[in-house]
């Protein structure tokens, strides 16, 4: 680990505990390499190591040389976001300055992918009006433990490559509550059913995609914990969700 927070790509994905010595994967990088950067940090209840290192091996196989993160001035590197292909972000609250933000929103804009899950990507810096407008939701509230559920995907929007051939599903997890922007292409909702705080049931989005100038933003609500990752359709969407964002 540099003194900027940035480590290398790592050969061991489950990690190895901090102050022990590991070995680094030599990776030959050439122009033709795509670029990955994992962004992880925040509140450490949504196991933001455990949980990216279950993606890490799949950028590699999918042919990315994959740097990693644990501070937030990464946002501010210009260069580097601009060599970036794709930024996966595990941040849960915690926050964020505002050149941070702006540095993050550039690269987006200029064609860097964000892809992220859970309190990770929308429960992230709460308050940052500038970042809750690029990522499309943010989180509001969820009940009390985990619920299980299903996941319903759009029949209008079954042939997107984040969801084709998918079926709806069901989890055991958190279930999120969220404001989010109209203009978010949604792929999946979940269900609140009416109570005494609802007086109609309500679908609230669960797996999107958006545009933002010339990059592009998955988000998926599912991933509190790591095997949540253990449903087959929540890993393939997940995997296929950072190809999408990815320039």
């Amino acid at each position: 680990m540099g003194t900027d927070g940035m480590e290398n790509d790592i050969s061991d994905p489950a990690g190895t505990p901090r102050g022990e010595a590991r070995q680094e994967c030599v990776t030959t990088v050439t122009s033709d390499t795509r670029q990955a950067l994992v962004v992880r940090g925040g509140w450490e209840g949504h196991s933001p190591v455990e949980a990216t290192d279950r993606f890490v091996p799949f950028l590699r196989d999918q042919g990315y040389a994959v740097r990693i993160s644990d501070s937030l001035d990464v946002y501010e590197d210009a260069d580097l976001l601009g060599s970036t292909d794709l930024v996966v972000q595990c941040w849960t609250m915690g926050r964020i300055t505002r050149e941070q933000t702006a540095g993050l929103v550039a690269a987006v804009r200029a064609g860097t992918g964000l892809a992220g899950w859970h309190g990770g990507i929308v429960d992230a810096f709460r308050g940052d009006l500038d970042y809750q407008l690029l990522t499309g939701g943010t989180f509001l509230k969820h009940p009390p433990g985990f619920i299980d559920h299903e996941v319903n995907l759009l029949p209008d929007r079954a042939d997107h490559p984040v969801i084709a051939g998918l079926g709806d599903f069901r989890v055991h997890t958190e279930k999120y509550w969220l404001a989010s922007d109209p203009l978010i292409d949604v792929l999946a909702t979940i269900t609140f059913d009416a109570d005494e705080e609802r007086a109609h049931a309500a679908r609230i989005p669960a797996v999107w995609t958006r545009t933002w100038g010339s990059g592009r933003v998955f988000v998926s609500t599912i991933g509190h914990k790591p095997d949540d990752f253990d449903v087959p359709e929540v890993r393939t969407l997940t995997e296929r969700g950072l190809l999408w964002a990815s320039r």
